[in-house]
């Protein structure tokens, strides 16, 4: 029974070898923060983002996904609709490097291995870690590096649309917001506990950053047999 079970095994995992299909390729577009610092703008691009993403498609209708990107988030209240903001003055200009992992889900059949140009919108969901520098604002509106850094994480919602461009390139164009469970990218919840008097804004609430931008990927490996999906 014992051999049976390991050879059972042996099977499965020789089939799934067999049927891998893979993407890799790059990100490329802008970011945008909303927080207690700077626009509340939901899509509002005003700094660069950048990164690679690879993709283990496991039928025609979900993959795994990994990417990293890195970005620059920039808050201004000067470019707020709040006049309270505006009246404020503060900004602030932090770099952000983010990994995530999760699954991928296509409205429609996307089957990379059958005939003519495939299109459908999809879906991305998993979990992001995002790595940031530590700053606060003083008393005289200073923003101030606390010169540590902090990992926030989050939950990426992604809506996308994707197109076959040959048999082995694919374009997207997505726009993916990320709720993180930090409220110290910006800076107006200093890391350090003793500057805790410095906090400002709504404390009840997280901060976000979306990015919006277009993929470009490579597909290569041996046509999969999808019947065990």
């Amino acid at each position: 029974m014992r051999y049976l079970i390991l050879f059972l095994f042996s099977m499965v995992l020789s089939q799934t070898a067999q049927s891998q299909i893979y993407e890799i390729g790059g990100f490329a577009g802008g970011s945008n923060f909303i927080g207690d610092v700077g626009a509340t703008n939901y899509i509002s691009p005003n700094s660069p983002a950048l990164g690679l993403i690879l993709k283990w498609n496991r039928s025609p209708r979900h993959s795994w996904r990994v990417s990293i990107i890195y970005a620059d988030l920039e808050g201004k209240d000067s470019k707020s609709d709040d006049p309270r903001r505006v009246e404020r003055g503060y900004s602030f200009d932090t770099s952000l490097l983010e990994i995530s992992a999760g699954m991928e889900f296509t409205f429609f059949d996307f089957n990379l291995h059958g005939n003519g140009n495939k299109s459908t919108p999809y879906l991305y969901t998993g979990i992001t870690a995002a790595k940031h520098d530590n700053y606060f604002f003083s008393s005289t509106g200073r923003y101030t590096s606390e010169d540590t850094n902090s990992w926030a994480f989050g939950i990426p919602m992604v809506l996308g649309f994707k197109t076959t461009i040959t048999n082995h390139i694919i374009l997207g164009a997505e726009i993916g917001a990320r709720y993180t469970f930090s409220d110290e990218i910006d800076g107006s919840v200093p890391d350090a506990e003793f500057r805790e008097s410095l906090s400002f804004g709504n404390t009840n609430s997280n901060d976000w950053y979306v990015f919006s931008g277009f993929t470009l990927t490579y597909t290569f490996g041996k046509k999969p047999c999808y019947c065990n999906f």
